[in-house]
């Protein structure tokens, strides 16, 4: 077999490989309602708009300049 025919198969696996990876994430991300999706933004939403926690003590804040 000549090189260029090894490399050509090789070629095709990769691509057969790729659109296996693409259709199976495509399949999870379509696995959920849209209710389930707001409700995951919601929820980070809300955890990133909490106040950090209180400073460990002995910890002196951060002076404005």
């Amino acid at each position: 077999m000549r090189w260029w025919k090894v490399a050509g198969l090789a070629g095709l696996a990769g691509i057969a490989a790729t659109g296996v990876v693409v259709a199976r994430a495509e399949r999870k991300r379509r696995a959920y309602t849209p209710d389930e999706i707001r409700g995951r933004l919601h929820s980070r939403l809300t955890e990133s708009a909490e106040p950090p926690a209180d400073p460990p003590a002995g910890a002196t804040p951060p002076q404005p300049s």
